[in-house]
């Protein structure tokens, strides 16, 4: 009985004893120097070399660091270096801060001129407005080839003028642009023709979507391009033989996102080409030159992640009127990235190349266009077919090994169907009657390349690129003599000081070896250079440039010396 007393006294007393005492019979008291403390912390981890998730581009070569905008101030005299096609210039917008308006002006030997002067008007935070006027040529006396020493009175300038205008909506940017272009240059002695002149000009409309992350993209623009030849043939009656031509094309395409990786675009183009003034003979009514049209279509799937970037298409290319024609091709990339920073890749695509008036100036603004007859009917001119690029398939690797240290090695195959070029007419192997005709040929061409470039810091960039080509014609070997087999260019860029930077250069083209009737092939380009820019003042430098110190005798169109030992300074202004 007592027992069982103790047991329930025992369990009152336990129940009724406080919790804090309860408490001290399990865990000891908390002193100054033990002291029990639990804490919750939410899990937020730190990713170790986050910032090398997706460093290397998918495609596109890695870019620089952002630095001041630098002006550039590189000369080529007109001769030296095949003129360029004009493009409708697009003012783009540049770093907060840095000054809208740049001139340059400069002189040398040989009448070597250079002008360039460009100003963006900042209208608004979605508008801006830029204009560029641009002057380069020279004039004087050079030696030409297969002679014995005789001088050609030699001038080439080309003006060009442009505008463009862009503003910024939501989703659209709207931009209108206009262009002005002319070249005026003269003949060998004994040509056909003494002078030429070429005027250009166009009018550009469109509209870019800019909101890439929409289900449904377009874009859409429309072009008006007009030229004119003053001297396109000659007349036995000295008749105004001006002959103009007109192409409205109309552009566009719509993309449709599948996912955030993968898309579908069918894109257009249609030329509408136009000819007038001296196209048709007064004797018989022959026409010379036919309105026609031509349509392109181009559908094509993307895929693009992490590793991959792949453009599957094809290039489906109609004409109407003359040159009536129907053609394939492909339109195929496929890349792949390992390893961060190695890239193998092929391609192959194809295309119509137009050949109008400004394709034909930048072949050769010398080149006149008879047809395949003799010297005494010659005065008939007819345009040429297009050219029709049927497949251009490489593949390669390009690779950055080490940091500022990137490399390119390439190998490939071009077909080209009415190939156009041009080769020397001269009745008696002299100058008399002397003139390039453009003539056409099925080419094709096997080439291997590489290019490698390195970049320290701000401090030195190194380039350089080669090429080997090997041509092939069934019918017009003649048209070889002006095709390039190998290319080689180095380009050196050295920034000592903030207020200094020197550009070393060197340019080497070797031409196929076919023998012009008695003359020997033409001479390789070759071509070693040096500039130099240095600020005097706050927006105020001083430039030189010297082209071909080696002194060498070559040409970049068929008979036509290029110059010799020549230099040109100025000063630049930006403000």
């Amino acid at each position: 009985m007592k027992r069982s007393l103790y047991i329930i006294g025992g369990i009152t007393l336990a129940i009724s004893m406080p919790s804090h005492l309860l408490a001290q019979t399990t865990q000891p008291k908390d002193t100054t120097m033990n002291r029990t403390v639990v804490v919750e912390q939410e899990y937020n981890p730190d990713i170790m070399d986050a910032s090398k998730v997706n460093v290397l581009p998918k495609v596109e070569e890695p870019t620089v660091s952002k630095k001041e905008v630098e002006y550039a101030t590189t000369f080529f005299p007109a001769t030296s270096v095949p003129a360029g096609l004009m493009r409708p210039y697009t003012g783009k917008e540049i770093q907060p801060g840095t000054t809208p308006g740049y001139v340059r002006a400069g002189y040398g030997n040989l009448g070597n001129l250079d002008i360039l002067a460009n100003y963006l008007f900042r209208l608004s935070k979605k508008d801006k407005l830029n204009v560029r006027f641009q002057m380069d040529g020279m004039d004087g006396k050079l030696t030409l080839p297969y002679t014995d020493g005789e001088k050609w009175n030699a001038f080439y300038y080309r003006t060009r003028a442009n505008v463009d205008y862009t503003h910024q909506f939501n989703k659209l940017d709207l931009n209108i642009a206009g262009n002005f272009g002319l070249s005026n240059f003269n003949f060998l002695p004994g040509s056909v023709n003494s002078k030429q002149k070429f005027t250009s000009g166009d009018f550009h409309a469109g509209i870019h979507f800019i909101d890439e992350t929409a289900p449904l993209r377009f874009n859409a623009e429309t072009n008006l391009l007009m030229y004119e030849r003053q001297h396109n043939m000659i007349s036995e009656n000295d008749a105004n033989t001006a002959i103009k031509e007109t192409i409205i094309r109309t552009k566009g395409d719509v993309t449709g996102a599948i996912n955030d990786q993968q898309s579908v675009t069918i894109a257009l183009e249609m030329n509408n080409l136009l000819y007038s003034g001296y196209t048709k003979n007064p004797s018989t009514g022959d026409e010379y030159f036919k309105n026609y049209t031509t349509l392109l279509v181009n559908p094509y799937y993307e895929l693009n992640n992490d590793d991959w970037k792949l453009h599957i298409g094809a290039n489906v290319d109609l004409s109407f009127g003359f040159d009536k024609s129907f053609r394939i091709s492909p339109d195929v990339t496929a890349q792949y990235i390992f390893s961060d920073s190695y890239i193998v890749y092929a391609k192959a695509t194809g295309g119509k190349q137009l050949n109008d008036f400004r394709r034909l100036e930048n072949i050769c603004p010398y080149g006149e266009l008879p047809n395949a007859g003799t010297l005494s009917s010659w005065g008939y001119v007819q345009r040429p077919v297009d050219t029709y690029e049927q497949i251009n398939g490489s593949v390669g690797f390009k690779a950055s090994p080490y940091p500022g240290v990137w490399f390119n090695v390439y190998g490939g195959y071009q077909n080209l169907k009415n190939d156009l070029s041009y080769f020397a007419l001269d009745s008696d192997n002299s100058r008399s009657d002397f003139y390039l005709s453009f003539i056409h040929d099925n080419t094709d061409n096997f080439y291997l390349g590489g290019e490698i470039s390195y970049d320290y810091k701000d401090i030195v960039g190194i380039s350089a690129k080669y090429t080997y080509r090997n041509w092939d014609s069934k019918t017009e070997k003649y048209l070889l003599a002006v095709k390039p087999v190998s290319e080689l260019s180095f380009n050196a860029h050295i920034h000592p000081i903030s207020a200094l930077n020197v550009n070393l250069g060197y340019d080497y083209v070797d031409w196929e070896e076919i023998k012009l009737d008695d003359n020997s092939s033409m001479s390789a380009i070759n071509d070693l250079h040096i500039g130099a820019n240095y600020n005097i003042f706050k927006g105020i430098s001083v430039y030189a440039q010297v082209h071909n110190l080696l002194n060498k005798k070559y040409q970049y169109y068929l008979g036509y010396p290029a110059e010799g030992f020549n230099f040109l300074g100025g000063l630049s202004f930006r403000f």
